[in-house]
């Protein structure tokens, strides 16, 4: 078994799950601060050097899990290891977010994606080399070509 401790919480523009934008394609925008708790303010030396940042953080609303569903974003169920379902067997996030700024604990940031108040586990520099056309986007991609023929 694994004991976590936040090392902060994330203030963002989203209380409800249904107002954060989802699926493929989607342009996250929403900015908002990241929080951290005072005793690891310490551990914030140099960060605002990145552009952009790994947040590792707590689906702390999800109960339970299920091994497949169908995501809002196609008509299929899909393993839960191929999506961003919330409903994991280890209830945790990651997204990458673009920088502002900083000041003190305080990390401003482009592109969330989580709810207000959500924990922080851990915050880790963005450096991914994956040039663009060697990325491949799975069932996302397909259900995306689905959506774009149904119109």
């Amino acid at each position: 078994m694994f004991t976590f401790q936040p090392i902060g919480y994330v203030r963002s523009p989203y209380s409800e799950t249904t107002q954060v934008p989802k699926g493929p394609g989607t342009q996250h925008q929403a900015e908002g601060v990241l929080e951290i708790t005072s005793e690891f303010e310490e551990g914030m030396l140099d960060i605002e050097g990145f552009s952009h940042l790994f947040i590792i953080w707590v689906f702390d609303r999800s109960k339970g899990y299920a091994l497949t569903g169908i995501p809002p974003t196609d008509d299929r169920p899909h393993g839960v290891f191929a999506t961003r379902s919330p409903y994991r067997p280890n209830p945790i996030g990651l997204t990458v977010v673009e920088v502002i700024g900083r000041e003190g604990r305080y990390v401003r940031v482009r592109g969330l994606d989580m709810l207000e108040g959500t924990p922080i586990l851990d915050i880790k520099p963005y450096m991914s080399g994956v040039p663009a056309e060697k990325l491949r986007l799975g069932w996302f991609g397909e259900a995306e070509a689905r959506r774009r023929q149904s119109n």
